[in-house]
């Protein structure tokens, strides 16, 4: 299926959102703020993003600012505890093409990735 770039700080929900991703048939790579990312982005051939908002180093709005002026078509999915409208509004300033607030439901997530693929 895809090949997924996973961001977050958090090692529980870096687990959780590969659990869900793998179990979907997804090939997945994790990385744990912005900046490890980024240098497995640059090395690595990715179908989709998922990025949690609020890490250390760097935050996801600047990944995903640096991502979009390496490739401005990849879709990228923010995964985030974040659900106010203005931090939605940074978020799609910065290039996320969707929002998902934690927590998250594997049935639920999967079904957003399949249709952010298609």
């Amino acid at each position: 299926m895809a090949n997924i770039l996973a961001v977050d700080d958090s090692e529980p929900m870096r687990a959780i959102v590969s659990q869900a991703l793998r179990s979907g048939g997804h090939e997945v790579t994790l990385a744990e703020e912005g900046e490890d990312a980024l240098t497995k982005f640059k090395s690595g051939e990715f179908d989709l993003i998922i990025t949690d908002i609020n890490m250390p180093v760097m935050d996801g709005y600047a990944f995903v600012k640096a991502v979009r002026a390496l490739n401005g078509d990849i879709p990228i999915l923010a995964l985030t505890t974040e659900g106010q409208e203005s931090q939605r509004k940074a978020g799609e300033d910065a290039g996320v093409d969707g929002w998902i607030v934690k927590p998250i439901k594997p049935a639920q997530f999967l079904a957003i990735v399949k249709q952010i693929l298609t």
